[in-house]
């Protein structure tokens, strides 16, 4: 995983079907299953609709008109993204002053991902810590 695809969280943003949707045919056909299964696509919609409607991302560092946690009105709905990004202005969570947060933390026990996001951002700030 390079730092451009690591997400705020932590997360490797690099294999993220989300991501791959536009180049990667596994991948789109995967979301459009999931998308219509969430609601989001009609039945006989798909990539095309996706692409079109900016479904898929690009990353945390990326254009936000194509990230999958922005609504229709522009705002963010990735609670770390908006916290982290937008108003601290940091590349991730590890270079926040107050990392580890609490909502972090309890975030990281969602699921497996989730926690070696986390243990990836605690890596990173042991690592960037003043000696």
């Amino acid at each position: 995983m390079t730092d451009q695809w690591m997400a705020a969280c932590g997360l490797d943003c690099e294999e993220c079907s989300i991501r791959r949707i536009p180049f990667d045919r596994r991948a789109a056909d995967e979301c459009t299953r999931w998308f219509r299964n969430m609601g989001w696509l009609e039945e006989g919609e798909g990539v095309s609709e996706i692409i079109d409607r900016g479904m898929y991302c690009n990353g945390c560092k990326g254009d936000r008109s194509i990230h999958w946690s922005v609504s229709a009105d522009g705002d963010v709905e990735c609670w770390i993204l908006d916290c982290c990004v937008d108003r601290r202005g940091l590349e991730s969570c590890a270079a926040c002053v107050d990392f580890p947060c609490d909502r972090l933390t309890e975030w990281s026990k969602q699921n497996a991902e989730y926690s070696g996001a986390y243990a990836r951002l605690q890596r990173i700030s042991r690592e960037d810590a003043p000696a």
